[in-house]
Order: structure tokens, then sequence, then C-alpha cells
């Protein structure tokens, strides 16, 4: 909750000097509140300090005072967020943080009252009356982060992801034999050919994780932002189609055009299988894919750089489209 600070009461007062018996009025105005305002700023990755506190509020105006002295405005209160945030009312979108530095209001204060001095006319020279402060706005809001990745990786629990992620980036996740190692989104860095782009680990995704399934739909929607898609499967899953499969539908479930965005299909782990099981396990793939997958080792490192090229070369693509739309709007 949300609540800006109110404006300051207008000031009834009278000038009072030796000599002046009717010195007419002074009354100053009152200050305006201060604003709710969110911020977003560098080094944030999560919004895990609003779990904590949830209620802000500004400051109110300070009243007018005689002299004609106009009351302070209040302070405003300040949201810092890291970039990627999207704020909600209800199910209404009332802005997408997506740069350093982008500063949206969002709970305007109120305007300081009128002291009596303003009052003033030809035929009435001392009212008694002023303004008092426009009351506060006060909203319920809602926010959400959606990591802003160039790729993301995505797959069934324990498929690698986080290794890779480690192996080709200086990011640091928590692997683990278990499912659900990830429990928060990764981002890291990767550097190829003397160019780099931002690679997201996202949490496996299980059947029914639209549903909120698993570690549910809550990290579906990172996936919105990236250009490209990293899909690996296990070398030694049982049935490699069923996983591709699994994953895919979850995120045609979601929406979004989840299962439009380009993706690139890599059977991972193939340092722990035997050749003709390589062999048998990408045949299978290709099928349910409708495309020849590629064969990676994060622990190895074989054909890691071809897979990291082949993303590159679809964010290049994606990112001039964007320059031409752009340009064209």
């Amino acid at each position: 909750m949300i609540k800006s600070g109110a404006g300051g009461a207008g000031c009834v007062s009278f000038r009072r000097e030796k000599f002046i018996e009717f010195g007419g009025p002074d009354g100053g105005d009152g200050g305006r509140g201060g604003d709710v305002v969110a911020l977003c700023v560098d080094g944030l990755n999560t919004l895990v300090d609003y779990r904590y506190q949830q209620h802000f509020k500004a400051k109110t105006g300070g009243h007018g005072m005689g002299k004609n002295r106009a009351g302070g405005k209040g302070a405003d209160a300040i949201l810092k967020v890291p970039v990627g945030t999207q704020i909600f009312e209800d199910e209404h979108l009332l802005a997408d943080l997506t740069e350093v530095g982008q500063r949206v209001v969002l709970a305007r204060g109120g305007n300081g009252g009128f002291g009596n001095a303003h009052f003033k006319t030809s035929t009435n020279r001392a009212p008694r009356r002023a303004n008092p402060g426009e009351p506060a706005q006060e909203r319920t809001i809602i926010l959400r982060l959606k990591l802003i990745a160039d790729a993301g990786l995505v797959g069934l629990p324990n498929a690698g992801k986080s290794t890779l992620l480690a192996a080709v980036s200086a990011a640091k996740p928590k692997i683990a034999d278990y499912p659900f190692t990830t429990i928060h989104p990764q981002l890291g860095v990767v550097s190829i050919d003397g160019r780099e782009f931002v690679l997201a680990d996202i949490p496996g995704l299980i059947e029914g994780a639209h549903e909120g399934l698993g570690l549910g739909d809550r990290f579906l929607g990172h996936i919105e932002r990236c250009r490209v898609l990293l899909h690996l499967v296990d070398a030694g899953s049982e049935d490699v189609a069923k996983a591709y499969k699994t994953v895919r539908q979850e995120l045609a479930a979601y929406g979004a055009d989840l299962e439009e965005k380009p993706e690139i299909v890599a059977l991972s782990k193939i340092d722990s299988i035997d050749p003709e099981t390589l062999k048998t396990q990408m045949a299978r793939l290709q099928r349910a894919a409708k495309r020849r997958p590629r064969a990676v080792s994060a622990v190895t490192g074989q054909n890691i750089d071809d897979v990291l090229r082949a993303l590159l070369s679809v964010i290049d693509a994606a990112r001039e489209d964007q320059r031409e739309a752009e340009w064209h709007a």
C-alpha cells in the first residue's frame, strides 16, 4: 500500500506591528504533499525487500504560517526497484521500468491550501478563512520483476542449466544433483568472440508449471523479455522427447507468445553417456523438436562455443529488427 502526502493547510493570520493598527491578512499557503515515486536503479536484482516492508507513505506538506510564510513541501517516498520491474494496480499495468534512471510518480501529493492573504478583496479587507490542503492519494500496487536478458535457459529440473551458466559466465549459481537446485533466476554475462550478451538461468519447469505447480508460474514471466531460448534436454533422460515436449507445452500454456520465441535445442550432459546412446538420444530429440539438436557438455566444454555463437546470431538479428521498428515508428 502506498500513500502520498496531504497538502499543508493555509494559515489565517494578520499583520501585528506597533503603530500599524490594521495590518491586514498575512497568512501563508500550505506546502505541497510529498509524492510516492518508483525509481529504477542499478545494483538491485530482487524485490525481496518489499516482502518485509509493504507500506510506504510520503510526508504531509508543511502548514502555512504568519508573515506570508509558506509551508515546505513534504518529502517524497522513493521506492528503489531493479531494472525489469513492472508495477500493477489490480491487473492494470502502471509502469514498466526497463532502464536505469527511469522514474514514475505512483501517487501525487496534495496541493497546499491557500492562506487568508489570498482571500483579501476590496470589500473584505480582513478575511478569516483559509483552505485546507488537498487530501492524500492512496492505492494498492503490485511489484513484479521480469529479468531483462538476451537469452534464457529453459528445461526440466536437472537439465544442466546452472552448470552451463557457471561454465560460460562469471555467475555462481548453486549446483547440485537434485531437482529445483535453482530457486531464483540467475543472470550471467557471456563473452564470445569479443562480444557480450546476458544469459538467464530460469528455474526448472515441470508439467503444470503454468498453473503454479513445482516452482509455479512466477518464473515463466522472466522468459517474456528474452530474445532467444536455449532449451536444454538431459542426455540421460529416459524419454528425451517427453522432456522436450513438457517444457514446450508449458510455454504454450502460459501464453504471451513464449512458444513463438526463437529456440535453440541442445542435448546436455553428453559426457555422461556413451557414443551409441548419444546417437540414439539425438535421433529421438530431433524427431520431437523437428530440428537437429546440438550436443553439448558444460563439463568438458564440448560444442559450447558453437551454441553461444548461434545464440548471439539470433540476438543480433532481433536487435536489428527492433532498431528498424523503432526507426519506422
